[in-house]
């Protein structure tokens, strides 16, 4: 899938499934209750054990349509493996340039991780096409309507204390997406292998991030 697809994609559906250090053996079936959720977007993270066979088995798996992306690279090799192991996208915790622009040389949307407005305008001018601000949750959602003034033209993804209740919050102070972890694939349905809790969750989600449009 390529750049300009997904970051359509990610625009329209506003939400990044993240994915946290799951056994690999569980991967493609958490991303496929996701997928069935009415999730588009899926960033399982770098120092998650096997990640490359994870990238791999669930790039093959699921629909062309669904992007698969890897998040918690931290250097630009990094990037490269992970791309060369399928991953549609990169997502960055810091501001590394290295990691932004191997994803520029392959054509792939990156999304590095940033917090001060000094770190996102250098994100954004380092070639970001969207830029992750993260600890959402602490930072509030003032912090992100506050940022709208001296930098409107940055989508921002927020990350980092998000969930059904406050996403609607987060949309409205100006954000392009949001990216949500900890409430989506929740670690005790995780443990239990029940996949239809992880379903119902991104169900829930995608009915708050629009229940407004």
């Amino acid at each position: 899938m390529d750049r300009e697809t997904i970051l359509s994609m990610v625009r329209d559906t506003k939400v990044v499934a993240i994915v946290r250090r799951v056994p690999a053996d569980y991967a493609y079936d958490i991303a496929a209750a996701l997928v069935e959720g009415g999730i588009q977007a899926l960033e399982f993270t770098a120092e998650t054990p096997g990640i490359t066979r994870i990238i791999e088995d669930v790039r093959r798996r699921l629909p062309d349509s669904i992007a698969v992306g890897v998040g918690t690279v931290l250097d630009g090799e990094t990037a490269r493996v992970m791309l060369l192991s399928g991953a549609d996208f990169i997502v960055t915790p810091t501001v590394n340039q290295t990691a932004i622009e191997v994803c520029g040389r392959y054509g792939k949307l990156v999304m590095p991780g940033a917090m001060t407005p000094t770190e996102i305008l250098t994100a954004y001018e380092y070639g970001a096409d969207l830029v992750k601000v993260f600890p959402a949750g602490v930072l509030g959602v003032s912090y992100f309507r506050s940022l709208q003034g001296p930098l409107p033209h940055i989508p921002l993804m927020a990350t980092g204390g998000i969930s059904a209740d406050n996403a609607q919050e987060f949309l409205q102070a100006g954000v392009t997406a949001l990216g949500v972890g900890g409430s989506l694939v929740p670690a005790q349905a995780v443990r239990a292998k029940d996949y239809q809790v992880i379903e119902k969750e991104a169900r829930r989600l995608m009915q708050a991030v629009f229940e407004h449009e």
